[in-house]
C-alpha cells in the first residue's frame, strides 16, 4: 500500500496478499494525493478473484426499498388532527392564544388532559419486555449472535441482513464481540468477512486462536476473509469501495460481516455533514449487499450510551451497548444492554457479562444492581 506500488496493483488485493503471505504488518498509508487516486482507480476486488461461492439471487432485497432514514419528508404535519383552522382562533400567535383560551371544546393535541393521558399510557397489563410471555411469530429469517445469555435476551434472534452496531468504551470487549459473532456463523457453515481498520491481519488471527476458534483453518478453507485496511486509504477510496463492496460480498458468498471500527472511518471527516453523508452511503452499500453486518463503534466520551459521533446508532437496525458499571460498594463490572432491535422482541434489562478465554458470556439470570 506504499506509494511505490505498481500501477496495476490494487490496495484491496494487496491487503489479501499480505494476509496470506509473510504476515508483515500493514504498510504506511498513501503519502500524496496521487497515491490515493491511484489506489482508488484500481480494477481488482476487495477479496481477489478466489471467492468460493456465489449467493443465489442477483438482486438485493434492500434496493430501493424506501427504508432510508433520509427519505422524502412527509408533507403532512405529525400533529395535524384534520381540524379547521378557525377552531384555533386564527393563524397568528394572537389568534392561537385566543382560540386556546376561549373554547375548551375546540380540540387540541390531546383529547384528554395530561393526567388522563398518562393514566391511559400506564394502564397496560404490566407484562415485561423480558418475559416473552406471548409467542412471537415472524416470517423474517433470523440469526443468533452466538453469545451465551445474550441470545436468550432476543426472542427468535436478530433478523438476517440487519445492520447491527456494538458501542462501548476501551476494554469492554467490542472486538471480541464481533469475532464471536463471526465464529458462531463459521461453525454453522456460513462464510464471513472481518474488515479491520485498527489491527493487523495476524493480530486478529492470534486473538481468535487464543480462544480456540481456529480462524486460520477457516481462512484456508476459503470460508473466512480477514482484510486489514488503513483508515486513511479507505476514506480516500470510499466511493470505490461502496461501488465494489456489494458485488464482492455476493461473489464471496458472505453471510456475516464485521467492520472494526466505524469510528476510525468517521474520524477521517472533519465536517459533520459530510461525515454523516459518507457513513450513511456506506451503510446503504452494506444493505444492498444483503449481508448481516456488525459495526463496532467507540462510545462517546461523555455518554456511554451513544457512539463517539452520535451517528451510527440512527443508521443501524440494532444497537448493543457495552459499558462499565461502577459502584463504591462493589467492584467495577461489565454490563450489556440492548438499546433497540427492529422487527424483534428483546429484553430491556441491563445484564452483567464477563470476558473469558472462551469469549463473552452474559449472565441472563443475574441483575447488575
Amino acid at each position: 500500500m506504499s506509494g511505490d506500488d505498481e500501477s496495476g496493483d490494487d490496495w484491496f488485493e494487496s491487503a489479501l496478499d499480505d494476509e496470506g503471505g509473510d504476515g508483515e504488518s500493514r504498510d504506511a498509508p498513501p503519502t500524496s494525493e496521487s497515491d490515493a487516486e491511484e489506489s482508488a482507480s484500481a480494477d481488482t476486488g476487495l477479496f481477489g478473484d478466489d471467492g468460493q461461492s456465489e449467493r443465489s439471487g442477483g438482486e438485493s432485497p434492500f434496493d430501493d426499498d424506501g427504508s432510508s432514514a433520509f427519505g422524502e419528508e412527509s408533507t403532512s404535519s405529525p400533529f395535524d388532527d384534520g381540524g379547521d383552522s378557525s377552531s384555533s382562533g386564527g393563524g397568528g400567535p394572537a389568534g392561537t392564544a385566543a382560540g386556546t383560551a376561549g373554547d375548551d371544546d375546540g380540540g387540541g393535541l390531546f383529547d384528554d388532559d395530561f393526567a388522563t393521558a398518562f393514566e391511559s399510557a400506564g394502564s397496560g397489563d404490566g407484562d415485561s419486555d423480558s418475559g416473552f410471555e406471548e409467542e412471537f411469530e415472524s416470517d423474517i429469517p433470523r440469526v443468533d449472535i452466538g453469545i451465551e445469555g445474550l441470545d436468550q435476551m432476543i426472542q427468535g434472534g436478530i433478523p438476517q441482513r440487519h445492520l447491527v452496531v456494538t458501542i462501548g468504551s476501551a476494554g469492554t470487549g467490542k472486538t471480541t464481540f464481533g469475532l464471536q459473532f463471526l465464529h458462531h456463523g463459521l461453525q454453522n457453515g456460513e462464510n464471513a468477512v472481518f474488515l479491520t481498520l485498527e489491527q493487523s491481519h495476524d493480530a486478529i488471527l492470534n486473538t481468535a486462536d487464543d480462544r480456540g476458534w481456529g480462524f486460520e483453518a477457516y481462512e484456508e478453507q476459503g470460508q473466512l476473509a480477514i482484510v486489514d485496511l488503513d483508515p486513511v486509504e479507505m476514506a480516500n477510496s470510499l466511493d470505490n469501495i461502496r461501488g465494489e463492496l456489494p458485488d464482492l460480498i455476493e461473489k464471496f458468498g458472505a453471510d456475516r460481516l464485521v467492520l472494526d471500527s466505524v469510528s476510525l472511518l468517521e474520524m477521517m471527516y472533519d465536517d459533520q455533514s459530510r461525515r454523516r453523508t459518507e457513513v450513511f452511503d456506506f451503510t446503504r452499500s452494506l444493505k444492498r449487499a444483503g449481508v448481516t453486518t456488525m459495526l463496532v463503534s467507540e462510545a462517546s466520551e461523555t455518554n456511554p450510551f451513544a457512539s463517539r459521533h452520535g451517528i451510527i446508532e440512527y443508521l443501524t437496525d440494532a444497537v448493543f451497548i457495552l459499558q462499565y458499571v461502577r459502584s463504591e460498594a462493589s467492584e467495577t463490572r461489565l454490563a450489556v444492554e440492548i438499546q433497540k432491535i427492529r422487527n424483534a422482541n428483546h429484553s430491556r434489562e441491563t445484564k452483567p457479562y464477563e470476558i473469558t478465554n472462551d469469549g463473552i458470556s452474559v449472565y441472563q439470570q443475574a441483575n447488575i444492581f
